[in-house]
């Protein structure tokens, strides 16, 4: 009976995992997935997880075309692939937040803005910015590989501390992050963490202090940008979570 339960837990998690990668990106699911609202959240401790995956990807991408091209043209190729993996998720929550944030007055015309699927000035010029300091900051590493490789791991934590701590506020109906967001556990963003930390704190052998600036991206990230939700929305929405992977990307590159 306990090999049983063992048995169905482990193949919950495996499903979660690749619902995860499905959500996230656009990388085909390898598994069968029963799904459900419950495992839609379930999915969410897996989220660093993807972003390794990801992570992986893109370094060993960008160390393929070194072989052919300069740095600026591998990062810039590399995140045309990036763009189409992850079907710009995160940078379309980004441009539809700034244009909300930026172009509405009360919260019920910020969150209308948001879910227009049309793109603003200020959701132009964000994502413009975003894209070409993302960058520059990559030609400003000491290792383009290893920045490609760890940043979208540690900037996929940042929206599971906004859903842990802060009211999921849009239309439940017209929602794709309505599922994970709902009723998400603290004690799987534990895990996320530790995970996360674990990273963090192994390629600090290779590059001190990487520790301090996922730290540092993570939880900066998370007060600020999530203080400034709450004031002006009284809590997150999906979009919202995309633009936090966005920022805190850029806040690790930085401290790089």
């Amino acid at each position: 009976m306990n090999g049983e339960h063992t048995s169905t837990t482990v193949s919950r998690e495996w499903q979660a995992f690749w619902l995860a990668v499905g959500f996230l990106t656009r990388i085909p699911m390898l598994a069968q997935i029963d799904y459900s609202q419950k495992l839609m959240n379930q999915c969410s401790l897996y989220f660093p997880v993807v972003g390794l995956l990801l992570g992986v990807l893109y370094a060993a991408l960008f160390a393929l075309l070194g072989l052919a091209w300069n740095p600026l043209v591998c990062v810039l190729l590399v995140l045309c692939f990036h763009l189409f993996i992850t079907g710009a998720f995160h940078e379309d929550g980004l441009a539809d937040s700034v244009d909300a944030l930026g172009g509405g007055y009360t919260v019920e015309k910020r969150l209308a803005i948001m879910k227009d699927s049309r793109i603003g000035t200020y959701g132009t010029v964000a994502l413009v910015l975003a894209l070409g300091l993302k960058v520059a900051l990559l030609m400003d590493a000491k290792n383009i590989g290893l920045a490609l490789l760890i940043a979208p791991a540690v900037s996929r934590l940042t929206p599971l501390l906004l859903m842990a701590y802060m009211p999921y506020v849009t239309d439940p109906d017209t929602s794709k992050s309505k599922p994970v967001a709902e009723a998400f556990s603290r004690h799987r963003l534990l895990v996320s963490v530790l995970f996360t930390a674990l990273v963090s704190l192994a390629f600090s052998l290779w590059v001190p202090g990487l520790w301090l600036a996922a730290l540092t991206a993570t939880i900066a990230v998370a007060l600020l940008w999530g203080g400034y939700l709450q004031r002006q929305l009284g809590g997150y929405t999906g979009d919202a979570l995309g633009a936090s992977v966005v920022f805190s990307e850029l806040v690790f590159l930085m401290m790089l």
